[in-house]
């Protein structure tokens, strides 16, 4: 990988900031959703869907702390604040939903993971290849996840 520290040198530095941002939030709801799924997992596949959300969760979590990094990186301040980011998830926590309701709520998200991050790309092409990188490999783990879950649907 390229030197993480680099910085882009063009004028919208704070436009790229805000966009990394809100991916981050993004993240940070989509651990607590997979975190929420792997707890309401009941029926015969239990154990393996609980293992799966999981897994998901920790992926989440590890693109939201990989981005908050590249955050800090470019001079910018993660945004955490739990207040905001929980309007930019459809989670439905009751209880009772089966496996395919948790599943297709799981994949739905994962697609819009997947297209915030093909809208990313463009604004740091030729001006920030560590962060397009980043968002390149994210992209290619978002996909990976969304082709896992439907998988599953499919059984």
């Amino acid at each position: 990988m390229a030197d993480p520290h680099s910085q882009p040198t063009d004028a919208d530095l704070g436009l790229r900031l805000t966009l990394l941002n809100a991916a981050l939030a993004s993240k940070v709801v989509n651990v607590r959703r997979y975190t929420r799924h792997a707890l309401l997992a009941q029926g015969a596949c239990h154990d393996t869907m609980k293992a799966v959300f999981g897994l998901h969760a920790r992926d989440e979590q590890d693109h939201a702390l990989r981005l908050a990094d590249r955050i800090q990186q470019l001079g910018g301040r993660p945004d955490f604040n739990v207040g905001g980011l929980m309007s930019r998830g459809d989670i439905h926590d009751e209880d009772g939903r089966t496996l395919v309701e948790l599943l297709r709520e799981n994949l739905a998200a994962e697609r819009v993971a997947i297209e915030t991050y093909r809208d990313l790309l463009p604004s740091f092409a030729g001006k920030d290849p560590v962060t397009r990188r980043l968002l390149e490999e994210l992209l290619a783990e978002e996909e990976a996840h969304a082709s896992a879950l439907l998988a599953l649907l499919e059984r």
